[in-house]
């Protein structure tokens, strides 16, 4: 083999094995002949374990903290966009002004309350269906605990045809706890004596 070539086999396996080997040194302690000073070593040990702390505090990893205002507002917007859709232009067109002055801020205040209701610790968890009920049918839309699937509450309006009166558009809504049976008011809006249109036409 050329000399050359040795060499760098030679240099190649001092690098490998000076890099891996790690010599032990046998570590003999004297404790007659030197005075180690406690205090001071306590001293280091309190002061390393205090910013060892301080790092620990920075990089604690901790739940995240979920704003219960920001989820209740966008559950409110959703509920009126919802409310409104389920009317659909041609009833909205005849009674917006009535709708936005008397039935939305009702809507809003019977949303929190089924809210507050139901416990700060369970509105992450509630989500509105999606789709209002077109045609004839009543429901408007439902909160419901997307974890079990369970409804909470269910916010319907009804047509009530009252004899020399015409046409009433009724808003309530219903809760779980009573098995949805109880109507809780949230307003009422005229319509005609006139048959109003199907739901969302």
């Amino acid at each position: 083999m050329k000399i050359w070539i040795r060499k760098i086999f030679v240099v190649l396996i001092a690098c490998m094995t000076l890099g891996l080997y790690i010599p032990s040194i046998p570590i003999e302690t004297d404790a007659d002949s030197k005075e180690v000073d406690t205090s001071k070593a306590d001293a280091n040990n309190d002061f390393l374990n205090k910013d060892q702390q301080i790092h620990a505090k920075q990089f604690e990893v901790s739940e995240p903290e979920i704003d219960n205002d920001y989820l209740v507002n966008a559950l409110s917007e959703k509920a009126k966009e919802q409310a409104y859709s389920k009317l659909g232009p041609r009833i909205a067109e005849r009674v917006e002004v009535d709708f936005m002055n008397d039935i939305l801020p009702n809507l809003e205040e019977a949303l929190q309350i089924v809210l507050k209701d139901a416990g700060e610790e369970k509105v992450p968890y509630f989500e509105i269906t999606e789709e209002p009920q077109q045609g004839y049918g009543e429901r408007i839309f439902n909160i419901y605990d997307y974890r079990t699937n369970e409804d909470i509450a269910r916010f319907h309006v009804r047509r009530d045809n009252r004899p020399l009166e015409g046409y009433w558009f009724n808003f309530h809504y219903h809760l779980s706890k009573d098995q949805f049976e109880e109507h809780h008011e949230i307003g009422e809006i005229y319509w005609d004596k006139n048959t109003p249109p199907k739901w969302m036409s």
